[in-house]
């Protein structure tokens, strides 16, 4: 499903202002019209700022994630939606760059990725939640221990597995979900 831009710049910016007040009213479907029509082009204003596509397209996820949780505060009398979406994902590149700054890649010295079963062996066989990440494929236990065990980002682990970021990302939410569902 992929939305064609209307010919009208204005259309455009009406389409999009409508669609954030969607959001607002929790429409989940809004929110894939925005996705539809600017997400490639925020992808590449935050790859300007951060000259890294895993860290573009976590910032760009992130805005998205912004929008929805702010539609509310959005005045079209302040200024157009497209500034205030484009705003929002330069904001979020401009963090990641910061962060990225401030306190370097997270890697180790001999860029290995650690082995996510070392972390599942160190849990007692007893263990209800050893158990349920047993039950996960591959991908998914690797993706999860290695994010939340070892501390790297969704988008480290894309560059570091060789896997899109957003296979990272499916991963690690069923994956969570599975568990969920496992520890019950």
């Amino acid at each position: 499903m992929t939305a064609e831009l209307p010919p009208d710049r204005s259309a455009l910016e009406a389409g999009i202002s409508a669609a954030i007040v969607r959001c607002a009213a929790g429409e989940q479907s809004a929110l894939r019209v925005i996705y539809d029509l600017e997400a490639a082009r925020m992808v590449g204003v935050a790859m300007r700022i951060l000259r890294r596509r895993d860290l573009a397209e976590e910032a760009t996820h992130d805005a998205f994630m912004r929008i929805w949780r702010s539609a509310r505060s959005f005045d079209p009398a302040r200024g157009s939606a497209r500034a205030w979406i484009y705003t929002i994902v330069r904001n979020q590149a401009l963090t990641i760059l910061r962060d990225e700054r401030r306190f370097g890649p997270d890697e180790p010295a001999d860029n290995e990725i650690p082995e996510p079963n070392s972390a599942l062996a160190r849990l007692p066989e007893s263990s209800a939640l050893r158990h349920c990440l047993e039950q996960l494929d591959t991908g998914r236990r690797s993706a999860i221990v290695l994010a939340y065990v070892h501390g790297f980002s969704h988008g480290e682990l894309a560059g570091r597995l060789g896997v899109p970021l957003g296979t990272i990302k499916s991963w690690i939410r069923r994956g969570l979900v599975s568990l969920q569902e496992c520890l019950g």
